[in-house]
């Protein structure tokens, strides 16, 4: 009988050793894994939004491009042409701030000139030979990113030009980094010398401040002087830091030829703390209740990974409906309910790999303007001009019901056509001009509509686009000449 009691507490108080090294393993375990993979995330997270940046430079460069060739066919003989020109550039290639620079350093933009080698770094130089990527200072603190490329070539009003550029704020850079933190992750865009140029927050410790300020008491020096190098250097890096019992990850990658850095930052995972809490609460169990068998401890386990898994699957489907909402609201305009012009730019890239895939064959391209939408703001107010485009919109919609119809602009308009929209279109189109040129007399809504399809050497929907812009504006042209409201009031 002793026998069987001391062998039944040895078995007892082995099992409980034995679960509580258990417990503490899986603990430790469990946290290396969940760093292992916050890293993986932060690290893939900052690798996406720093290429997303690089892509959007990339298209800026090879936007220039198009407006450099555009300017070469346009024959410019005087500065308010040459303006004109550069305002038709804005509107065809999207293209903000888009200067041009002469021999002796003048800027024309399109509303001013004005001498730039004082203000723009890429002036400096004795020759420019290749595009360049600058940051420039305004009002203070203001950043902005600007991007140059040569233009040795180009001669316009009897003078050579040495270069054109843009520049892009720092604001349109957060919107590509942005990301949905919910309470668990933060971004901020910084400088070489660790100085937060985007004004967001990396978490509760570092905030907005310097980044190397704040994190100094935090890391070993050999740590801190490794992160503030890998700045300095332009090189890719991480940090893992605690204050106060939270432990924080944070990551971060430079981009491209900015002189920039990208960092993004997560908190101590919430499973991890669930599962420590968990794993305490079972400890403190098995420490009064000893007399529980093996059997009952397996049972206990196996309830709670089951629980884990349900809270786990929860929380995924939280977070993807989650997600789905505000992808759903990123797309959509507000004001219409179409979608908007980031939408457009998903959808037009899309597009693109198909075609370059030769998977498609038969795409046309509406671009539609909304005539005197200006004349109805400056006369009868914006709340008229809103309804103004609401009512466009639907014009456009309820004609082509087999399109997609997305809102790129104030007052401009993009249909894409595909399949039965694409075979229907030039009868769509012959009604919906017939109705407004009926609203001319009438005064209803009156859209200008050009459209055009992919042909063969067409490598991207941009180039069915400009030729369908180009019809927009001489249909501009005949309805202003029908008595429809241009934008001049």
């Amino acid at each position: 009988m002793l026998t069987a009691v001391i062998g039944s507490l040895l078995i007892m108080v082995m099992v409980t050793a034995n679960v509580i090294r258990s417990s503490n393993q899986t603990l430790l375990k469990t946290e290396e894994a969940v760093s292992a993979v916050s890293r993986f995330y932060l690290e893939t997270m900052a690798d996406r939004r720093a290429q997303t940046v690089a892509n959007q430079i990339d298209n800026e460069f090879s936007q220039m491009e198009k407006a450099l060739v555009f300017i070469q066919d346009e024959k410019i003989e005087s500065q308010e042409e040459l303006r004109q020109t550069l305002g038709k550039i804005r509107d065809l290639l999207s293209l903000n701030r888009f200067a041009l620079v002469d021999q002796d350093d003048v800027v024309y933009t399109q509303y001013t000139t004005y001498t730039g080698r004082s203000r723009h770094e890429f002036l400096s130089e004795e020759k420019m030979d290749d595009r360049t990527i600058s940051t420039v200072s305004l009002y203070g603190s203001s950043k902005q990113l600007c991007l140059a490329i040569p233009t040795p070539d180009l001669t316009i009003m009897g003078k050579p030009f040495k270069a054109c550029f843009i520049q892009i704020d720092i604001k349109d850079i957060i919107d590509l980094l942005a990301v949905d933190d919910q309470g668990r992750t933060y971004f901020a865009l910084y400088s070489k010398n660790g100085t937060n140029l985007s004004g967001t927050e990396l978490g509760p410790v570092i905030s907005n401040q310097n980044i190397f300020d704040a994190t100094k008491e935090l890391v070993s020096e050999d740590v801190w002087q490794e992160n503030f190098d890998h700045f300095a250097d332009g090189i890719r890096g991480s940090m893992t830091l605690s204050s106060e019992g939270v432990k924080e990850t944070m990551c971060y990658v430079p981009l491209q030829d900015t002189g920039w850095e990208f960092a993004v930052l997560i908190h101590e995972s919430v499973i991890l703390d669930q599962i420590r809490d968990i794993s305490e609460e079972n400890l403190a169990t098995n420490r009064k209740q000893i007399v529980f068998t093996l059997v009952a401890v397996l049972i206990l386990a196996a309830a709670l990974l089951l629980e884990l898994r349900a809270l786990s699957k929860d929380r995924l489907d939280a977070e993807k409906e989650t997600r789905k909402t505000f992808q759903n609201l990123a797309n959509t305009d507000s004001m219409t309910g179409v979608r908007n012009k980031h939408a457009y730019s998903e959808y037009e890239r899309a597009l693109n790999r198909k075609i370059q895939n030769g998977e498609i064959q038969d795409l046309a391209v509406v671009v539609c303007d909304i005539n005197g939408l200006k004349h109805t703001n400056d006369t009868l107010g914006h709340a008229a001009g809103d309804k103004l485009i609401k009512d466009a919109c639907a014009l456009i919609c309820e004609n082509f019901i087999h399109g997609a119809v997305f809102r790129v602009g104030g007052d401009e308009f993009v249909v894409v056509l595909q399949e039965k929209g694409y075979d229907t279109m030039k009868k769509t189109i012959r009604a919906l001009n017939n109705k407004i040129e009926a609203n001319i007399t009438e005064n209803g809504v009156v859209v200008s509509v050009g459209y055009s399809v992919l042909e063969e050497g067409d490598h991207q929907v941009r180039d069915v686009f400009i030729r369908a812009d180009k019809m927009m504006y001489a249909r501009k042209q005949e309805l202003k000449a029908m008595g429809a409201k241009t934008r001049e009031p």
